[in-house]
């Protein structure tokens, strides 16, 4: 299999400087996807000099709001012309199902709209009363600089779009680094932004490991902010680098999310079936590896014995296969890494104590499937509840007041999201308000809207994504401030 160039850098796309490449591995059958240049320090170095140039001395900071609206809409378009064949990339590179791919595609299109629409919105800066006509002043914003974007294997299109949108429409130039394992849409993406016409040097992509690449980004002196999307460990490291720079950072890094479910939620039979159903997407939608997956269920004890029957029986029944076969429920995870690290949080839940009521295995065939695993009788004091997993498993805790329940579901390092289910609209409004967590559902889990902030509370992570804020992250605010009618001050005598 040839090499893909997938390198690109001041507008052309290139090998690594090395000649080094990587095999992509389809995780349905652990086969070679595609073989992409492998970057290094050296190409890193040339993509953000690239993005330097063009924002010291590009059109694209000068170019006008309106056209750099115009360029996003018509990105989501020649997306949407290729929904197909980048949802299948998608769905063949993570693992995911086919419609889950076509999804993806659709919210990044979102996405581009809706960051669009947000800067063409605005003023042109806040007018600031200096208490004299003489003055004028007035508070503006303009782009950062050279922005380093990182992103995750487990939404690499999304995540990608959640950056490079509000980036570009804020004037920005960037470096993009992808995951490692799952590159491919991302690459495609680049080149739907040049087809829509973005100069060259504004947008550059290196593929290549977090380290090198994501470590150099970090603490390269000419990148002026990192946003970074994935794991604590990686993401304290980012911190650490880009502090020696004093850059700005924005750091997405997970979490342990609680299902908070109340007995009254499932009183009636819809309630109840409800409920189970949303647990289960809550726990298992691709494979668990979304990082606000909903993998604590907290449920009030009075409930708990019949829920989780109900649950583990649908949890077998849940269809396991390449994410392009018709009826094919759940992919496979990601990777052997991603394999051996959920089997093994599972063995060490059992030999805590935990309660096995479904999954547990893998099934018979090639790839890096797991069974939609199902764990009763869990506490705080195992790994596999206060640790994030991303993996097909659900830890099962129970609670008897509404006061235990939060304290179970704020008892965690993180802060990412959290549901409540409950048919008393009062209560559910009280644990909302109490549970901290970026996002919190009120009986629902999972959707989000481009228009509302996305990040979370401790070690979740700093700074929001989407959402006003989500476009302030790209942004430096300045003052400007005129005198209309000089004089002198006569501060000193003379």
């Amino acid at each position: 299999m040839s090499e893909q160039r997938t390198i690109h850098i001041a507008g052309t796309w290139r090998s690594a400087v090395s000649g080094a490449t990587r095999e992509v591995v389809d995780p349905a059958d652990a086969t070679v996807l595609a073989v992409i240049a492998e970057g290094g320090t050296a190409d890193t170095d040339a993509a953000v000099g690239a993005a330097r140039a063009a924002f010291d001395g590009g059109e694209w900071p000068q170019t006008p709001v309106t056209e750099r609206a115009a360029l996003l809409r018509r990105t989501a378009d020649l997306l949407q012309r290729d929904r197909e064949r980048i949802a299948l990339l998608e769905s063949r590179d993570a693992g995911k199902t086919l419609e889950e791919g076509r999804v993806d595609v659709d919210c990044v299109c979102d996405a581009f709209r809706y960051f669009a629409d947000l800067v063409t919105g605005e003023s042109a800066g806040r007018v600031v009363d200096a208490g004299s006509p003489d003055i004028h002043s007035v508070v503006v914003h303009e782009p950062v600089g050279v922005c380093a974007l990182i992103t995750p294997w487990n939404y690499p299109l999304l995540q990608a779009s959640w950056k490079i949108a509000p980036a570009l429409a804020a004037g920005n130039t960037f470096v993009l680094k992808p995951s490692e394992i799952t590159p491919l849409s991302t690459v495609e993406l680049i080149g739907l932004l040049v087809e829509a016409g973005l100069p060259a040097g504004v947008a550059n992509v290196v593929t290549g490991a977090g380290d090198p690449v994501g470590a150099r980004l970090s603490a390269h002196p000419d990148v002026d902010l990192v946003s970074f999307t994935g794991g604590l460990a990686s993401g304290t490291k980012v911190m650490r680098a880009a502090a020696e720079s004093v850059k700005k950072v924005a750091l997405e890094l997970g979490g342990k999310n609680p299902n908070v479910v109340f007995a009254d939620a499932c009183a009636t039979d819809e309630g109840f079936d409800t409920a189970v159903d949303q647990a289960l997407n809550a726990a298992f939608m691709h494979s668990g590896q979304v990082c606000s997956a909903g993998s604590r269920l907290i449920i009030e004890e009075s409930t708990a014995q019949r829920f989780v029957a109900e649950l583990a029986r649908r949890a077998d029944r849940i269809r396991l296969g390449r994410g392009t076969d018709p009826g094919v429920e759940c992919g496979p995870l990601v990777s052997a890494a991603q394999l051996a690290r959920t089997q093994e949080y599972v063995a060490s839940a059992l030999a805590e104590g935990a309660v096995l009521r479904s999954g547990g295995c893998r099934p018979d065939g090639p790839g890096y499937f797991y069974r939609p695993t199902v764990l009763d009788g869990c506490h705080r004091g195992m790994r596999v509840v206060r640790e994030e997993v991303f993996g097909p498993v659900l830890t099962v805790e129970t609670f008897r007041t509404e006061a235990e329940a939060v304290a179970l579901a704020n008892d965690t390092e993180y802060g990412l999201a959290g549901a409540v289910w409950t048919a008393d609209q009062g209560r559910a409004r009280r644990v909302a308000g109490r549970l901290r967590h970026g996002t919190v559902w009120i009986n629902d889990f999972h959707p989000y809207l481009p228009q509302a902030e996305w990040g979370g509370f401790g070690k979740s992570g700093i700074g929001r994504e989407l959402g006003p804020a989500g476009l302030a992250e790209y942004r430096e605010t300045k003052h400007v401030y005129q005198n209309l009618a000089p004089r002198p001050v006569r501060w000193f005598a003379g």
